[in-house]
């Protein structure tokens, strides 16, 4: 599996650079970028588009990141929640396999002789 996600990703980076390669003029175009809030407005300078697109990916990058490494801390605890009830489980299983079996009232139920063979 590990390969057929590697070479997805070979897949994407080569197609985002020939993406490059054929609108070179488009994605070196400046542009600038406005935010009109009603407390303030925002305006940045003149970026290229290939500055915008890089930023753009690596917040995303950063995001998907953070959100990954919160899932991991969550199943990880969940992980040890699971083990601890596990082990709790079993020393109550092998407590149970250890007590003695006791009781007067047990019938002897078929003995062998009580079978009749035809």
């Amino acid at each position: 599996m590990k390969h057929v996600k590697y070479l997805f990703m070979i897949f994407i980076f080569l197609f985002i650079f020939i993406l490059l390669v054929e609108n070179n003029e488009a994605f070196s175009t400046k542009i600038t970028l406005k935010a009109d809030f009603k407390i303030a407005k925002f305006e940045t300078p003149e970026l290229n588009i290939y500055l915008i697109s890089i930023i753009s990916f690596v917040l995303g990058v950063i995001i998907i990141w953070i959100y990954d490494l919160l899932e991991r801390i969550q199943l990880r605890k969940q992980i040890k929640r699971l083990k601890k009830e596990s082990m709790e489980k079993d020393k109550e299983l092998n407590s149970l396999r250890n007590l003695p079996i006791v009781s007067e009232s047990v019938s002897p139920g078929v003995q062998d002789d009580d079978i009749e063979l035809t």
